[in-house]
């Protein structure tokens, strides 16, 4: 057998570039995992529950994952998202695309300061949810009528969103012997 019967034939180069795009795709999951480290360990959510769902043998299950976070704009209010994560030699990788399913609850911690002005649908807190295309975020608003901070949580992706949501209301009420709670309205651009 020659050298050009080992590497030329069709089967051959198929092989090669099948391993080549296996090596990329690998390298390409841990330079995004690795970029993603920083920024998660800086101002990341807090991992409060794990549960599997699905057992998969010698790789990760999939599970349902609790996580905490702080409205960084507003203090006295924290909000806690649940997710499914998958399992499998993908999501081992970082390559697999998650799934919409996100659940959402909000509520008044403390006594509430609005730090400064925002927008109606300013981002609070997002997320990847595929390598390339899809991320999950939680946005903020104000129901002036009902002084109500309004929290959503939804996916979108680089073509197509989902209409799948959550919502959450944290109604500003009065702290301990804090007197007339803030009007969110007066903090809205």
């Amino acid at each position: 057998m020659t050298s050009d019967d080992q590497h030329g034939s069709p089967a051959a180069r198929r092989r090669g570039w099948t391993t080549l795009r296996v090596l990329a795709a690998g390298v390409a999951a841990l330079a995004a995992a690795a970029a993603a480290a920083p920024a998660a360990l800086a101002d990341g959510p807090d991992v409060i529950l794990k549960k599997s769902t699905v057992w998969k043998f010698m790789t990760p299950d999939d599970k349902l994952v609790v996580y905490g976070i702080d409205d960084p704009l507003v203090e006295g209010v924290a909000c806690h998202y649940t997710l499914p994560e998958r399992g499998g030699v993908k999501g081992m990788l970082g390559v697999a695309e998650e799934v919409s399913d996100i659940s959402l609850a909000c509520n008044q911690i403390g006594p509430i300061a609005i730090k400064e002005k925002f927008t109606q649908g300013d981002v609070v807190f997002s997320e990847r949810r595929s390598l390339i295309f899809k991320k999950m975020q939680i946005v903020r608003a104000c129901d002036a009528k009902r002084n109500t901070l309004v929290y959503l949580v939804y996916s979108d992706r680089l073509i197509e969103g989902s209409p799948q949501n959550a919502t959450a209301a944290v109604p500003i009420a009065p702290w301990g012997g804090q007197g007339a709670p803030v009007k969110c309205a007066d903090w809205v651009k």
